[in-house]
């Protein structure tokens, strides 16, 4: 398992340390989440925070979009070079041009869903992602209960991928333990992003990273 800890449980008054921390601590990639204000209720970092974030990171970045203007944001944080740029399905109207745009600026474009949108929304487009993101909580905020339901849908969206693109990896967010990503495993998801698990540990963020591998 793949484990990318998200900085939104971070201490932002120390957050140079704490992205040292998750990377030294044996992360595999970094988790940012980037919220309008309108898209989800939450505001969030810009590209200033990140670039920050980005020097001071070992690991790739996994940028997660929770936004209306996807095509703006995806600009506004191409030079900063992660790993990933995933947006939600439910926002774009799209998504076919948006996954090209995201791909030609080398960036590995993937592809989120809310926990009610059905997998049968993306189908059409599991042959033109690197990765699929599911939410296991409502996404704005950190700290919110696993929803569980989402462990039958990585098992249905595993069978649709394994027919369309093999490659296309599986991330889940919201909520991630170290109780439950044992059926998230078995489900056949890849990564895992964890926030508060993570951050807040009481045996610290490496045995908390090393709880989820």
């Amino acid at each position: 398992m793949l484990v990318a800890p998200s900085i939104l449980s971070a201490d932002f008054g120390h957050l140079a340390r704490d992205v040292a921390a998750i990377c030294e601590g044996g992360c595999d990639l970094v988790h940012v989440d980037v919220m309008d204000g309108h898209f989800v209720p939450n505001l969030t970092i810009g590209p200033v925070v990140v670039e920050a974030v980005a020097q001071e990171a070992n690991k790739p970045l996994d940028i997660h979009l929770m936004v209306e203007n996807n095509t703006f944001f995806v600009d506004l944080f191409a030079p900063l070079k992660p790993e990933f740029i995933s947006f939600h399905i439910e926002e774009e109207k799209h998504p076919h041009r948006l996954i090209q745009k995201i791909r030609a600026l080398g960036i590995r474009p993937a592809i989120t869903l809310n926990p009610h949108t059905p997998i049968e929304a993306i189908e059409f487009l599991l042959e033109e992602v690197d990765m699929v993101l599911l939410m296991s909580v409502n996404p704005g905020y950190g700290g919110q209960k696993f929803i569980p339901s989402v462990v039958e849908k990585a098992q249905r969206l595993k069978a649709l991928i394994e027919k369309r693109n093999p490659k296309c990896l599986i991330e889940v967010d919201g909520g991630v333990n170290d109780q439950n990503v044992k059926e998230l495993e078995a489900a056949g998801v890849d990564i895992v992003v964890a926030g508060s698990f993570v951050y807040k540990h009481p045996d610290g963020i490496e045995k908390a990273i090393s709880a989820l591998k």
